[in-house]
């Protein structure tokens, strides 16, 4: 690559940034940021390209199926910042109408009055308006505003999230200490991911009658509990009954250092009438599971409530099983016990005699049937739909079921897949093409699956992506990456960050094992890396690169390695392992001194469970090989040049995990740079945050994996 002037790279890069931006109307609120237009040179793949792209949300079908209400995102590079809008098109796709004219986000679309009506919020209240997007009328003035809402299905009440105190603030100690900024903390989960815990969520119910939300009642009044639970739980964690006289709620009673090491979490049912609240998951002694249970959704003839459900107390990562309880009789059973992957996310069908669930199976994720009493024949789930892609979510849309769908290559978008049909799979049907003014200007490259012998002579999937117009007769630098999770797929996923096709659009082979420690591949390949983060797991990735390697059109002297979370980890292991493989790594929010890791980060369950304990537990001999195998201590052995990336506000794992590694190289005499985000969590989210990571990832590769002319 020739090098380029610095004043020469400024400018083509500002012109590319401001080609992305559509003209945007203004209003009193500010500018309303819509769907994006970007430049696209030799149908490669930009920064820009990817943050003008929309990105579709939650969406909603009419109760009679013919219409289906969803949202879009929309980012703005320039004014730093996104804009999500609500659409409404016809079951099949036509007829696709923008609703949001406003600068104010509109989200969580539903239809209420017999499908007259769409309540959506905005403003953090609840709203009401035509399908046609007009007569907009305001239903709720809550006070402390509205995170989500669900109406009951006979519409006569609201139960809704809204953010409540907690605990005790040092202005309440010391009241004419009012501008103090020093916070007084006496126990754990003080903070979680991206805050300090001063708020939590709390499930309120309250009376609609047509026109207005009345008064609200809060179901855990006085209890310091989530629900949902943070930091990510939101509706899905709270159900009405189809008698809309009863609530079931996802809740972990627990705080403090109770907290901090238990995932266990139960699913309570809470009656309106009575007001008294019983938990389903404890209803007798000999119930022992202790691990996650979360999303409950009662059949529609509500004989049955159903939720996902882990079995260890600590382990975040278990086999997500599917629950079934009938709630008359009290019975409790495994719906999918011959299911060896995790049941993502799951729905009922309209006889309640059966579900149609989400699952990732050998690197795609594909929907799956199941009848309610399969389980007594331990029967699996039938697969039906199949492809190179990942589905995310399923609803039902009049006889056939709505989904999101995405892959290596393309975005969500909203697809329409028949629950009867011949041969093997059904057809999906793709209803929107979000994006298809882009991707029409793009050259994806190809995505390949391969099969791999590891070390230990297990089979193990590895995806390969070819850059654009890939010949083969060339010789192309690749990049081992390294999923993060530790214990989350691999699979069809797409990025907007972590983007292969951007990787390959500058000229990388991007290779991405399915290592040890990943769902889809059975149980004891998932648990694998648990307590042993430093062994199997690592030989896995080497063994990648090393096969991948041997293609003639890849050099093995132009290798890089690259990862985020546990895949910055790994990047940091492996400099210190790699015996000269790696010519430049990459690490973003990785783990470098497990030690401090253990009593950093906020989810203690996690570090007890993946690190096999504490560090000072000297009789602990899986917890002793973990944090001998801690990055930091193989410094002495980094030879390659290191960028280290980091977000100030990640309270997973904290920014001076980054800043002590980037040190330790500096101080090794190792080329190195440190690229921290003060506003960022373990996330990129900021358009301009976002386009500054992917021009300095690709800067720091090019610089030290392509030749200089």
């Amino acid at each position: 690559m020739k090098k380029t002037d610095l004043m020469t790279m400024t400018a083509a890069i500002a012109l590319a940034a401001s080609s992305c931006a559509a003209p945007e109307k203004t209003t009193d609120e500010g500018p309303i940021i819509g769907r994006q237009e970007v430049t696209v040179e030799n149908g490669r793949m930009t920064p820009e390209t990817l943050w003008a792209m929309g990105r579709i949300g939650s969406s909603s079908t009419s109760p009679d199926g013919k219409r289906i209400a969803y949202t879009v995102s929309y980012y703005s590079v320039k004014e730093n910042k996104g804009h999500t809008v609500i659409y409404v098109m016809n079951a099949d796709g036509s007829d696709n109408k923008l609703l949001t004219t406003a600068a104010a986000s509109e989200s969580d679309p539903a239809w209420i009055k017999n499908g007259s009506k769409l309540a959506f919020l905005t403003g953090g209240q609840i709203w009401e308006m035509n399908p046609d997007g007009s007569e907009r009328r305001q239903l709720s003035e809550l006070e402390g505003g509205v995170d989500g809402f669900r109406f009951s299905p006979d519409e006569s009440k609201v139960l809704f999230v809204s953010q409540v105190k907690y605990g005790e603030r040092t202005a309440d100690k010391y009241p004419d200490l009012d501008k103090a900024s020093g916070k007084i903390i006496d126990d754990l989960m003080y903070k979680h991911w991206d805050e300090w815990v001063e708020t939590i969520p709390h499930p309120f119910v309250a009376s609609f009658d047509g026109n207005s939300i009345g008064e609200a009642t809060d179901i855990l009044k006085d209890e310091p509990y989530e629900s949902p639970m943070k930091p990510f739980g939101g509706m899905e964690q709270l159900a009405w009954s189809p008698a809309s006289d009863k609530i079931a709620y996802t809740c972990r009673k627990k705080t403090g250092l109770a907290y901090a090491v238990s995932t266990d979490s139960d699913i309570y049912l809470y009656d309106l009438a009575t007001g008294k609240t019983e938990n389903l998951c404890k209803l007798d002694a000999k119930d022992k599971n202790m691990g996650y249970d979360v999303n409950p959704q009662f059949s529609p003839d509500g004989k049955f409530i159903a939720w996902q459900s882990m079995e260890h107390d600590g382990y975040e990562s278990d086999l997500n099983r599917l629950y079934v309880l009938d709630l008359e009789k009290k019975e409790k059973f495994n719906a999918a016990s011959a299911f060896k992957t995790n049941v993502d996310t799951y729905i009922w069908n309209p006889a309640s005699d059966g579900f149609y669930l989400i699952g990732t199976w050998h690197g795609t994720t594909q929907i799956y049937r199941l009848g309610l009493n399969d389980w007594k024949e331990d029967k699996a789930p039938v697969k039906i739909t199949d492809g190179l892609h990942d589905y995310g979510s399923i609803a039902w849309g009049g006889d056939k079921l709505v989904a999101t769908r995405h892959s290596m290559s393309q975005a969500d978008e909203i697809y329409s897949v028949p629950t009867e049909f011949e041969g093997e799979y059904a057809e999906a049907t793709q209803l929107t093409a979000e994006n298809k003014h882009i991707y029409d200007k793009l050259e994806m490259g190809r995505v390949e699956e391969r099969w791999i012998k590891t070390t230990d002579g297990k089979d193990m999937l590895v995806w390969v992506v070819y850059p654009p117009q890939f010949d083969a007769k060339k010789k192309y630098p690749a990049l081992l990456f390294c999923e993060g999770g530790p214990q989350s797929p691999l699979s069809q996923f797409w990025s907007y960050r972590w983007n292969f096709q951007i990787m390959a659009a500058n000229d990388y082979i991007v290779v991405a094992p399915c290592r040890r420690g990943m769902p889809g591949f059975g149980p004891e390949w998932n648990e694998a890396i648990s307590g042993d983060y430093g062994g199997q797991c690592m030989k896995d990735y080497l063994t990648a690169i090393d096969e991948v390697a041997k293609e003639p059109f890849v050099d093995k002297d132009r290798l890089g390695c690259v990862g985020a979370s546990f895949g910055g980890f790994s990047v940091y292991w492996l400099a210190g392992h790699h015996d000269k493989r790696f010519k430049a790594f990459i690490a973003h929010d990785g783990i470098f001194n497990m030690e401090m890791q253990y009593l950093e980060t906020e989810e203690k369950w996690f570090a007890n469970w993946d690190m096999g304990g504490a560090y000072w537990d000297k009789n602990n001999a899986t917890a002793q090989r973990t944090f001998a195998n801690s990055p930091h201590r193989f410094v002495d052995k980094w030879d390659t040049p290191i960028l280290c990336i980091h977000g100030e506000k990640d309270y997973r794992i904290l920014a001076n995990q980054a800043m002590a590694a980037f040190d330790a190289a500096k101080m090794r005499g190792i080329p190195a740079e440190l690229l921290i985000f003060p506003d960022e969590n373990h996330w990129v989210l900021k358009p301009q945050n976002g386009v500054l990571w992917q021009r300095a990832f690709f800067r720091w590769l090019d610089r030290w994996l392509k030749p200089q002319e």
